[in-house]
C-alpha cells in the first residue's frame, strides 16, 4: 500500500505535526509520502530499510526527520515573543522559510536520505547537502532528487571530512555516533555562529544535561516507547 493511501500512517504523522504546531500544505505532504514510497519500494540500490520500519516510515522516520524543522519554528516563535512582535498563533511555514532563506545545511552520513530529504522538502529556501560515502546510497539519493525535483538538494558522495564543505550554517546527523564524535567531525565545517544539530535516543545523551555548551530538546514519536532528543551546539 502506498503511503498516500495509508490513512493510519498519515493520521499519525499529521497528529504529530499538529501537536507541535506545524501545518504543512497538501503539496508538501504529497512529496513526503512520495519520498517514503521511494525508500520503501525501491529495491535496486540494496536494502534501504528493515521490513519492520517500512511499516511505520511516516510515523517513525519522517516524523523524526522533521523534528529540526519543528525546533526551528519554536525557536523563531520564542524570539518573536521576546521582541514583542504580534503573533497569530504558531509561526507559519513561510515565516520559517523567510528566516532561513539562503542558509546552507549539510547532513553527515545521510544514508537513504533521512533527515535531509524531508527537511529539504519542507524548507525549499535552504540549500541542502546530503553527504554519504556509500555509492549505492549516493545513487539512490540522486535518483530520489530527480524523481522529486528537489533543486535545493546536492548529493555529495564523500565522507564529510573530505567533502570540502565549509562555512555552513547547519550541520546535522541522525544516530550516527556519539555526540562528542559527531561534534568533532561537524565543527570544522561550520561557519562561526553555525549550529550542529543531531537526533539521538535520549538515553545516549543524558550525560549532556548539565553541559552549558549544548541545548537539549526532548520529544516523543508516535507509538514509540523510548524518549528521543534533538541536541544542538553552536560554533562560537
Amino acid at each position: 500500500m502506498k503511503y498516500s493511501e495509508n490513512e493510519e500512517q498519515k493520521n499519525l504523522l499529521n497528529q504529530f505535526l499538529a501537536s507541535n504546531g506545524v501545518e504543512l500544505s497538501a503539496d508538501v505532504l504529497a512529496k513526503l509520502y512520495a519520498f517514503a514510497d521511494l525508500v520503501v519500494e525501491t529495491k535496486e540500490y540494496g536494502n534501504l530499510i528493515s521490513e519492520k520500519d517500512s511499516q511505520k516510515f511516516l510515523s517513525r522516520h519522517i516524523a523524526d526527520s522533521l523534528v529540526p524543522y519543528i525546533y526551528i519554528g519554536k525557536l523563531l516563535d520564542s524570539r518573536l515573543r521576546e521582541n514583542d512582535k504580534p503573533l497569530s498563533g504558531n509561526v507559519s511555514a513561510s515565516e520559517v522559510s523567510t528566516s532561513l532563506k539562503g542558509k546552507r545545511w549539510a547532513d553527515m552520513g545521510a544514508g537513504a536520505g533521512c533527515p535531509s530529504f524531508p527537511l529539504a522538502i519542507v524548507m525549499p529556501e535552504v540549500q541542502f547537502y546530503a553527504v554519504e560515502p556509500r555509492n549505492k546510497r549516493v545513487q539512490f539519493m540522486n535518483f530520489v532528487k530527480n524523481q522529486l525535483h528537489l533543486d535545493n538538494m546536492t548529493v555529495v558522495g564523500k565522507r564529510f571530512e573530505t567533502s570540502g564543505l565549509a562555512y555552513l550554517d547547519f550541520v546535522s546527523c541522525r544516530a550516527l555516533s556519539t555526540f562528542e564524535n559527531d561534534w568533532e567531525r561537524a565543527q570544522p565545517g561550520l561557519a562561526r555562529g553555525g549550529q550542529f544539530v543531531t537526533l539521538k535516543s535520549y538515553n545516549n545523551i543524558v550525560h549532556l544535561e548539565n553541559d552549558p555548551a549544548v541545548h537539549i530538546y526532548k520529544y516523543a514519536l508516535p507509538q514509540e516507547e523510548q524518549e528521543y532528543a534533538l541536541v544542538t551546539r553552536g560554533n562560537e
